[in-house]
């Protein structure tokens, strides 16, 4: 796999919104199954469908621990891409409310 495809996985993957959901429940820290289920408005299958289309494109990993699967951001660079992306919608925002005031 060329380093394009790569970054278009990736991308890709990072581009569903409860797929963004999980890495930002993640964050710094380790979960279980259990834990990322609570509070979600998506089935336990579906979780799993987004934690391997997450996993395959290396931005999660897992560690079994007794009964759980536990996950966390593999590379906590994922999280400053996530960082700079709402950077950029916040100056877009205060782009456009400058335009739309200046009128």
């Amino acid at each position: 796999m060329d380093l394009e495809s790569m970054q278009v996985r990736i991308l890709k993957a990072m581009a569903h919104p409860i797929r963004l959901k999980i890495i930002k429940k993640l964050g710094n820290q380790k979960l279980c199954v259990c834990e990322l289920n609570k509070d979600v408005e998506f089935t336990q299958s579906n979780l799993s469908q987004h934690l391997k289309i997450l996993k395959d494109a290396g931005i999660l990993e897992s560690e079994k621990k007794g009964l759980w699967m536990h996950y966390r951001v593999r590379n906590k660079e994922i999280l400053d891409v996530i960082g700079i992306v709402e950077k950029i919608i916040s100056n877009n925002v205060k782009d456009l409310n400058q335009e739309l005031g200046g009128k």
